[in-house]
């Protein structure tokens, strides 16, 4: 009996498994076929399957967007955003979650302020961000851009490096600073390389995140020669037309490299999930 139910519980585990990663997979194979219609036939008959796989969107988006230019000024802005706020998330976490206050209620208010970051939409934060940019000269420029981007991953980055470094042993903290070593030291000596699951997970989620993000990019860049990936979609949009099967194949362009960063940190992603957020 006891083997029967097992049984059945594999098959039914197995069967919400295919089911939710067919519901994942067929939208984006559904994008994959649009990319090779015409316009005319991704509005009449969008569920169809194209009479011939025509690759003249994927010409168009090419022939229209310095993708070369575009990626660079994304890569630009994700390894400086993603650089700063991954090490000032990393010391602030590491003061709340390891060192020693007079008051312990001064950690733990700190830490509660900065997660209150993930209850907040980023489109309220839009006009107060723009106002603040426009006031201070920088709007237009990757600065205004960098900025938001590390005061937005700050919650998240948080979450995971507070609930990961409060289980951290204190005895592998203890024993170096009794052997004379400093605190630089201790953190890329000793706590780093233990946390890396959890380094690449918030590295790569900040990455993610800024090459996907377009409310912010799309308000305070007017200069297309500072245009990001996340912004090639809106340049074949018109007044008066919309270019479908261009739009969706340079999403498509934009999705693939994200696909396989994912697939190729995947065990570092779960790892550092598991032991940052659940412990959190």
């Amino acid at each position: 009996m006891n083997q029967k139910k097992s049984t059945l519980g594999k098959i039914v585990f197995y069967f919400i498994i295919i089911s939710i990663s067919v519901i994942i997979v067929i939208p984006f194979l559904w994008m994959i076929l649009l990319s090779f219609k015409t316009n005319n036939e991704i509005i009449n008959s969008p569920l169809s399957i194209p009479e011939l796989l025509n690759p003249e969107n994927y010409k168009k988006a090419l022939n229209t967007l310095d993708l070369l230019q575009m990626y660079g000024n994304t890569l630009f802005l994700v390894v400086i955003a993603v650089f700063f706020s991954t090490a000032f998330t990393f010391m602030s976490s590491f003061a709340i979650a390891k060192m020693s206050f007079k008051n312990n209620a001064i950690p733990n208010g700190i830490y509660l302020f900065l997660l209150l970051g993930l209850a907040v939409p980023v489109y309220i934060l839009l006009f107060p961000i723009y106002r603040i940019n426009l006031k201070s000269g920088i709007l237009g420029s990757y600065l205004g851009l960098i900025l938001p981007y590390i005061a937005v991953n700050i919650s998240f980055n948080t979450l995971l490096f507070v609930g990961f470094l409060k289980d951290f042993p204190s005895e592998l903290i203890e024993a170096p600073i009794m052997d004379g070593i400093n605190l630089i030291q201790l953190c890329t000596r000793v706590v780093i390389p233990v946390m890396k699951p959890t380094f690449v997970t918030v590295i790569l989620f900040n990455a993610i995140y800024i090459f996907n993000e377009f409310p912010f990019a799309s308000t305070f860049l007017n200069d297309t020669n500072k245009y990001t990936l996340s912004l090639m979609a809106s340049m074949f949009k018109g007044q008066y037309s919309m270019d479908y099967g261009a739009i969706i194949a340079a999403s498509i362009m934009i999705i693939i490299p994200e696909l396989v960063f994912y697939a190729f940190f995947q065990k570092y992603i779960i790892s550092g999930m598991t032991e940052g957020a659940i412990k959190g």
